[in-house]
This record gives structure tokens, sequence and C-alpha cells, in this order.
């Protein structure tokens, strides 16, 4: 016992004075455009903290107008005020918006149409669709969707159908969707949609996290010449809140916290795709560490893109055409 004690302390030891050069190396690839965003409008959902926070505050760094679309408003503006002192941009907003409550989408996508802020408010330049549950225990949004379904997909969905028009007249505009690596893990089941027969919170993330990606390709079709791109991205493994519902997670990520992603690390294949020059032609594609990766095949399947984008009108009660 003491033998093996005394190992796992050597390896931990070891590990830690080795982990400058571990982190280095997981850090992964940098946003380097230098692009700068005065009179850009923003709108970044979960950015009250985490990987949302980190990109809100370079894309105020830039110039750009952000809002801060986040269910906790007290969050969100203790997140802004600390993002407007460091960035000297006033233009950093809050809104509430609960991806968990379709009216609350609905309220939050009326008020940012019709000018709620400032009056002249009449373009939307890059909507980052960032926010996410990880883990949760079985249960279901105000609408009666599973929560991972409902949140992580459903919501986003929704929300960007809302949003386009905007989008499309603000042109050249991009629409960001934060996915994950566990997409490969997922798998759409249209005869269990909402994980009632069958329920684990780890496999029902995955699904949702499959169901940004088929989102995100879809949409890129439905895009085309519109002067609106789309793209989805793996920010990779990042320290932040998302494992909350997980304490086997929490244990591990602190842990081995020096050799995963910081949460601004984790931002910067979101800031890449938001912001680089020249993304255009791979509208539609999924990116990890700043550059394109490859999918799972469920993820290019264009048949089951196509039913998904159907199912979810049809779940959300809309026409999108």
């Amino acid at each position: 016992m003491l033998v093996t004690l005394g190992l796992l302390t050597s390896f931990f030891s070891f590990l830690y004075v080795v982990a400058p050069s571990i982190r280095k190396f997981f850090a992964g690839g940098v946003c380097r455009t230098n692009v700068q965003l005065p009179g850009k409008v923003v709108v970044i959902t979960g950015a009250n903290t985490g990987i949302g926070k980190e990109t809100a505050r370079e894309l105020a760094s830039r110039g750009a107008r952000v809002y801060i679309a986040c269910r906790d408003v007290l969050k969100g503006e203790s997140a802004a005020s600390e993002i407007r002192v460091d960035t000297k941009n006033s233009q950093v907003l809050v809104r509430k918006l609960d991806l968990s409550d379709t009216k609350s989408i609905r309220a939050f996508a009326e008020a940012f149409l019709a000018g709620e802020v400032l009056m002249e408010e009449k373009q939307l330049h890059i909507l980052i669709n960032n926010a996410g549950v990880m883990m949760c225990p079985y249960s279901k949004t105000a609408d009666g969707f599973e929560t991972h379904l409902g949140v992580n997909h459903l919501g986003h969905f929704l929300l960007t159908y809302l949003l386009l028009e905007r989008l499309k007249v603000s042109a050249p505009a991009r629409v960001v969707n934060v996915s994950s690596v566990v997409h490969h893990i997922g798998k759409i089941r249209f005869h269990d949609l909402q994980s009632e027969k069958r329920y684990s919170r780890g496999f029902a993330y995955c699904h949702s996290k499959l169901a940004n990606i088929l989102f995100t390709r879809e949409l890129a079709k439905r895009l085309q010449g519109t002067g609106v791109t789309t793209y989805a991205v793996h920010p990779g493994v990042v320290r932040s809140e998302l494992v909350r519902h997980s304490s086997l997670l929490c244990l591990l990520w602190r842990l081995f916290s020096p050799f995963v992603k910081t949460a601004r690390e984790g931002a910067q294949t979101s800031l890449h795709c938001a912001l680089a020059e020249g993304l255009e032609p791979l509208s539609g594609k999924y990116f990890s560490d700043c550059k394109r990766t490859w999918v799972s095949p469920r993820a290019r399947n264009n048949k089951t893109a196509e039913r998904l984008w159907n199912v979810s009108c049809e779940l959300l009660g809309i026409r999108w055409e």
C-alpha cells in the first residue's frame, strides 16, 4: 500500500514538474487575425462565464458592441462590468436569455430586433451560440424537451431562426456554434429523441453536440448566396463550470487542471471562426484548434441533417424554409 502511494505521489509530482511543457502542447491553436470590429454587433450566449466570457472580452477589445445573452443577469452584469473596465469599451450589454424556455428566447429576440437599448440598432454581424449544459440528471425544459437537446440544440436553433433576417441584412455575417469532439460518440435517435425510453447523461450531451454540427451543416446549405456563413467548433478540453453536474468530472478537472485549456485558450477557435478572413468557402465545416477538422460519419450524413432540421422545426412550431 505504501509503495503504491509512493508511486502515485512520484507520478503526480513528475506531472506537475513537466506541466508547463504539457500545458504549452495542449493550449492548442491561437486566433491570429488582427481584424478590428468598430461598428460591428455581436451576440454571445452564455457569455457570463468561461469560454463565452473570454470570447466576449476579446471581441469587445476589438471595438464591437457585444451583447451578453445569459440566464443569470447578475452574473452577466458582473462579467460585463469587468470586460468594460478591461477593454475600455462601454458597449458591453447584458440581456436575459434562458435557452431552456422558448418564451424567454422569443422575448430576447423581440427586444433585440426592436432596438431595446439603442434605437439605431439595425444590424447583427456575429452570433455565437456558445451556452450549453453538460451531464445533467434527467430533466425537461419549460417546453417539455429533454434538457440537453432543448438547451444545446433546440434553444440555439430557435434563436438563430429568430435573428437570421437581421444577420442577412448585415451581411457579411457569421454564426458560430460551439460543439465538441464528443460528437463522435453521439447519435441522433429519432425514435427516442427526448431520451424517454433510455437516458444516459453522458450520451445525452454527446447526442446534442452531434446535433450542433448537423445543424451547422444544414444551415450552411440553406444560407448559400445570402452572405451569412456558419461554423461549428470544438473548443478543446477546457476548465469551466460546464462540469458542475458531475462530481467525478469536477474531481478530474481539479486533478488535471494544469493540463487542460484555460477559458481564454478555449475561446480561440470560436474567435477564429468569427473573425478570420477567407473562411467563407468553409461554411458548414467543423473546426478545432483554429483549423478545419474531420467530423464523424454521422456528422456528415446529409439525410440525417435534413431530417433533424425538419423535426426541430416541428418541435418548435416554426417554418424555416
